[in-house]
């Protein structure tokens, strides 16, 4: 049976649609691209990390200088995560307690504190419109216990958060962990949605997982919320056949770094399915990289010229296929949309399904295989091909 569902999020600076994807812009910046290519490629809501800006350039200085909206000049909902994925990423840097989280800074070693009440007061300075509660995210490897003891951990953080909200204009959502065992995210789903959030996300996943796992964990909360009307959120799931499976279990919301980050390592996502920059084959081809694609990249540059940047290393092609990616996603979501509208919906699964789920021989495909992690800046990897060039 299929939970998917139209709905909107109402905030104070605009109306979402849902099912919707949220670009990732960790530190108030989608990586190469501009709050007004963003605005031409659909964007309605943005992610940013309660953790980062509160390094760099800290909270206070962004609280001094307008907020968040105006510092990073996006007049549009903002989504900041609280600083929950860090506490997993950023393993070899932390220590965990009942009462929060010690992080070394990944920037000069220094002990920073967060907590769910300082998680709260970082993003009320930010001035978000959705604030996430801090949570304890563990890796799908680990064990029961561990997991029993991250997840009864967040749900004692989570009833922290509330208390220690201020602003009655920023909602907060409340996070669902258990990882992939099917009793604890059961047991994750009723404590959560037991508690005043304005909406609910759904953590955990997306941290190396196989898809079937995936939508296995998606089942048994949708089976718990089935009658609960409030936003749900996917955390840190972008790939393309990815969402119909989790909006077919009732999820409106999703934010991944992997549009842009494939973006970077020059795999387009397109109308007929993947096209990778590095194929030889293109440095000839004239053709926009999707004739059925209406953004400024497939409006005005060919193949052969991406392929060149690509192959020159230069950073243009980081904003062109960027801008190109996030299109192909927002447009997919618009297509979702219409599609759960009109009866197309299943048409359009089948054909996307195809063409993506199918496996591949890129190490950054999106095909069969672990789930992408969702982070851009803590991925040691993502920090050595950044500076490549």
């Amino acid at each position: 049976m299929s939970r998917a569902r139209l709905g909107s999020l109402e905030t104070a600076h605009g109306t979402v649609d849902t099912p919707q994807f949220m670009p990732v812009g960790t530190q108030a910046s989608v990586k190469g691209v501009t709050p007004t290519d963003l605005q031409a490629t659909g964007t309605q809501i943005l992610l940013a990390n309660t953790y980062h800006l509160s390094l760099r350039p800290g909270e206070d200085r962004i609280a001094r200088l307008g907020g968040l909206h105006r510092f990073m000049a996006w007049d549009g909902p903002i989504l900041t995560d609280s600083g929950g994925f860090q506490v997993f990423s950023l393993g070899h840097l932390r220590t965990v307690d009942d009462d929060g989280v010690t992080f070394a800074s990944h920037l000069d070693g220094s002990a920073q504190r967060l907590t769910p009440e300082r998680a709260i007061a970082i993003q009320e300075a930010l001035g978000s419109d959705i604030a996430m509660v801090l949570d304890h995210l563990v890796g799908s490897a680990g064990s029961v216990e561990g997991v029993r003891d991250a997840m009864e951990r967040t749900h004692r953080w989570a009833g922290r958060s509330l208390e220690a909200r201020r602003r009655s204009d920023q909602a907060v959502f409340g996070i669902v962990q258990g990882g992939t065992d099917r009793e604890l995210r059961a047991e994750s789903a009723r404590a959560i949605a037991a508690l005043p959030f304005e909406g609910i996300a759904i953590g955990g996943l997306s941290v190396g997982e196989s898809k079937a796992e995936m939508a296995d964990a998606l089942r048994v909360v949708a089976d718990v919320l089935a009658d609960d009307p409030r936003p749900r959120y996917l955390m840190g799931v972008g790939a393309p056949d990815d969402f119909f499976v989790a909006i077919e279990h009732g999820v409106d919301v999703f934010d991944c770094v992997l549009p842009t980050r494939l973006a970077r390592h020059g795999q387009l996502w397109t109308s007929g399915g993947r096209l990778r920059l590095g194929n030889a084959g293109l440095q000839d081809d004239p053709r926009p990289v999707d004739d059925a694609c209406g953004c400024e990249t497939c409006r005005d540059y060919s193949r052969a010229y991406l392929a060149h940047l690509f192959r020159a290393g230069e950073l243009l092609v980081h904003r062109l296929t960027s801008v190109h990616n996030l299109t192909y996603t927002l447009d997919l979501m618009r297509a979702i949309r219409q599609g759960l509208r009109d009866g197309g919906y299943q048409a359009l699964r089948d054909r996307v399904t195809s063409q993506f789920a199918a496996p591949s021989d890129d190490p950054q495909s999106t095909g069969n295989g672990p789930i992408q992690a969702r982070s851009e800046t803590d991925a040691a990897s993502d920090f050595r091909l950044e500076s490549e060039g």
